[in-house]
């Protein structure tokens, strides 16, 4: 059963690395969260290591700047790690081979930002792509350009190289937004073929793992996601702790017992119980 915390202090002895999730722990696309700045910069002057895995569709150095822009010192980080490092690693090393790429992006450039430094070309329209990248969509909702680009996927069996598998993300006054993940499971159980980057998939954390080259029982991952976080920090053998006012803050607007929400949530998402819970990073 989960052990509900007040804050990370109280735990964070027992481990030797925290890694956090960015949306819905540290901030919520706008701002940081209340007493986050504070507690990665207290955390910091332990002898933890402290880093950051985000299923974020952009690079490390792009998601760094972010959180600089936030408040945070990433000075105190020893790894910036996000599923969209992941595969511009994979096609960098040519384990993926896909060169033209159609990409559906949240903003114009985001995917032209993401390419920089490799050989493909990112084409204008699907039936010319041999893969359909899929890094983010707008908050406002999925254009008919990216539905169509799945639909051509599905004719011509095009990988999908997914690198949000987010189904949702937490964003300002408490709204949630579709995010890539669910287009993405969406063309898979149509019988499309996506390849997915980022949590709760192996890869990534066996990546942070190797750079904070530590043995698993020792980092404690934090997240919002049952889904994501929980369930490949658990698969990891890391110890998960799990944010409630983030992505499923809405589930814990009762007066029900968090221990029995959270029981709920993971029967729901088919996902391990966390180690810890506690409000909010703190």
């Amino acid at each position: 059963m989960v052990t509900r915390i007040g804050n990370l202090s109280e735990v964070a002895d027992r481990f030797d690395a925290i890694v956090f999730d960015q949306w819905g722990v540290l901030h919520d696309g706008s701002a940081p969260y209340p007493a986050a700045v504070q507690t990665i910069a207290a955390l910091a002057k332990s002898d933890l290591k402290l880093a950051v895995l985000s299923n974020s569709g952009k690079r490390a150095a792009p998601n760094r700047d972010r959180i600089v822009g936030m408040g945070f010192d990433t000075t105190c980080l020893d790894t910036v790690m996000t599923s969209g490092e992941a595969l511009w690693a994979d096609v960098a090393a040519s384990r993926v081979t896909a060169q033209r790429l159609y990409p559906i992006e949240r903003a114009p450039g985001d995917a032209a930002a993401w390419a920089t430094g490799l050989g493909v070309e990112l084409v204008e329209n699907a039936y010319d792509a041999d893969a359909i990248l899929l890094m983010g969509v707008d908050d406002t909702g999925v254009p008919a350009s990216a539905q169509h680009a799945l639909h051509i996927a599905l004719q011509k069996n095009l990988p999908v190289f997914c690198t949000n598998p987010d189904r949702a993300s937490p964003r300002a006054n408490n709204v949630i937004v579709t995010s890539p993940g669910a287009l993405a499971h969406a063309h898979l159980e149509a019988g499309g073929n996506v390849t997915f980057y980022g949590k709760p998939h192996a890869a990534v954390f066996e990546a942070v793992q190797t750079a904070l080259a530590l043995p698993p029982e020792r980092i404690l991952m934090v997240g919002d996601s049952l889904e994501h976080d929980s369930t490949g920090g658990h698969a990891a053998g890391w110890a998960t702790a799990f944010i409630e006012c983030g992505l499923h803050k809405s589930s814990f607007d009762t007066q029900s017992d968090p221990v029995d929400v959270i029981a709920k949530l993971a029967k729901q998402d088919n996902a391990p119980h966390p180690t810890f819970s506690l409000e909010r990073l703190q």
